[in-house]
């Protein structure tokens, strides 16, 4: 076999094993979102539980993507991201057991650590495997399995929970995930760039320490012991630095955000992205479940309009990116999601479905265009041997801002409803934290369009 061919061979299988990893979590993210009520129900969950069955997975994810993002650069990224697929299908699969809400989050988080282990590490192999020219392509198709996953789970994930129960989501996931590994093991060639490096695990306990205690201190503001977690979380990141900043081989180099301007405002812009939108998902399915009365299905059928934009639109974004300034694409992305924000702050009870639709649509274009091309800015402004943390710190811009969006709509249910079941005499409340939610978002959204265009500025610029 020519080197060409070869060459050519590892390609399609890295980007087959990548996007059949990147579907899996997105999928199950979003057919969970739908899950809720029936969650609620079989275990006498409140509405605070129900918020921590997403919250300990993304949690848990974001303190692990960093030191694993690293470990699998000095390791091997093919090792760590196999790994982490052969997790991910074990958890799926214990959950089929759980037995009352505090086992299901705890397998949530277990869940949340073998995703730290995919997207830690996929983005970087992808990264490793295509060149310049073509690595916007390639990441836009990987992408576009991550919104595909996101498009089928409310609709495959709604059938299920109607049907079969809400656990058949997670049965549905394991052949999937066999799958994966399968396949990852065929690939023989490992990338570890920074092979001759020490794993620094005393700066990672710090940091994973200091992301608990500041991301769980959010999501309990406004009480006491919010402030007091967030404040010893803060405390324990100055630390961090201040350690990462004597060694020679920190498991995150600040180097990289006070030496790379296009790392640094591609990094604050998806943190403020995801910040801006996660909880909508969250949101959106309980108002269309408990306001509306619509069904699982129903509702799942409903909210396809985001992911379906997304993946339709993310191979072409990621292309375009290849070819124009990615901060550009990026930034108009970002102005869309704002608008479909601004937006969904006026929405009532009796909001017609069309009208939401058409916001969805709005919000997933947007989406797919400011995704792909801000991974692609951020993945190609780096060294080989910092691939993985580059990957990482995509992943954890990603969970931290997706935790940030979750710990904003856990506090304004903690300060509308409380520990209280949503039901109908709690409605009003439930209008009132999504709206009051809304506009959060939205004015995290204008921000972050200005930081995304600061990037854009600073390319210019070199």
């Amino acid at each position: 076999m020519n080197p060409e061919s070869s060459d050519n061979s590892l390609k399609r299988s890295v980007l087959l094993v990548a996007t059949v990893a990147a579907f899996l979590t997105p999928f199950m993210g979003s057919a969970v979102n739908l899950a809720l009520p029936a969650i609620g129900r079989d275990f006498n969950a409140n509405a605070l539980e129900l918020g921590w069955v997403i919250s300990s997975f993304i949690l848990s994810s974001a303190i692990f993507l960093l030191p694993l993002g690293r470990l699998a650069d000095i390791v091997g990224r093919k090792r760590v991201f196999s790994y982490g697929i052969l997790l991910f299908t074990i958890s799926t699969f214990a959950i089929l057991f759980a037995w009352n809400i505090r086992i299901l989050i705890l397998l949530r988080t277990i869940q949340g650590v073998s995703s730290a282990m995919i997207f830690g590490t996929s983005l970087a192999i992808i990264t490793s495997v295509f060149k310049p020219g073509e690595r916007g392509r390639a990441m836009g198709i990987n992408i576009t399995s991550t919104y595909l996953g996101l498009s089928l789970g409310p609709i495959i994930g709604g059938v299920l929970t109607q049907y079969l129960g809400w656990k058949s989501i997670f049965a549905f996931l394991v052949p999937v995930g066999l799958v994966a590994f399968i396949l990852v093991k065929k690939i023989k060639t490992e990338w570890a760039d920074a092979s001759h490096e020490k794993f620094d695990w005393k700066g990672s306990v710090v940091y994973g320490i200091a992301l608990f205690a500041s991301m769980f201190g959010f999501s309990k503001l406004p009480s006491a012991q919010g402030w007091i977690f967030l404040s010893a979380g803060l405390f324990l990141a100055v630390v961090f630095y201040l350690l990462e900043m004597k060694i020679s081989n920190p498991v995150f180099d600040f180097r990289l955000v006070f030496s790379n301007r296009v790392f640094a405002f591609s990094g604050i812009a998806a943190l403020i992205h995801y910040s801006a939108t996660n909880a909508s998902g969250f949101f959106i399915s309980l108002y269309l479940q408990y306001l509306k009365g619509f069904d699982a299905r129903t509702a799942g059928l409903i909210m396809i309009s985001q992911p379906l934009a997304m993946t339709i639109l993310s191979p072409l974004a990621g292309r375009l990116s290849d070819k124009k300034n990615p901060g550009v694409i990026a930034s108009i992305g970002m102005g869309m999601t704002s608008a479909g924000l601004i937006m969904l702050c006026f929405m009532k009870a009796d909001t017609p479905s069309y009208y939401l639709i058409l916001l969805l649509l709005l919000m997933g274009t947007g989406f797919a265009l400011f995704s792909s091309p801000n991974s692609n800015a951020i993945m190609s402004s780096v060294e080989k041997r910092h691939l993985g943390v580059a990957s990482a710190a995509v992943g954890t811009m990603r969970m931290v801002g997706q935790m940030m969006s979750m710990g904003i709509a856990m506090m304004l249910i903690s300060l509308y409803i409380g520990k209280n079941q949503i039901i109908p005499e709690n409605y009003p409340q439930l209008i009132l934290t999504m709206r009051t939610g809304f506009i959060i978002f939205s004015v995290l959204s204008f921000f972050g369009v200005f930081a995304s265009l600061a990037r854009n500025n600073k390319l210019k610029k070199e």
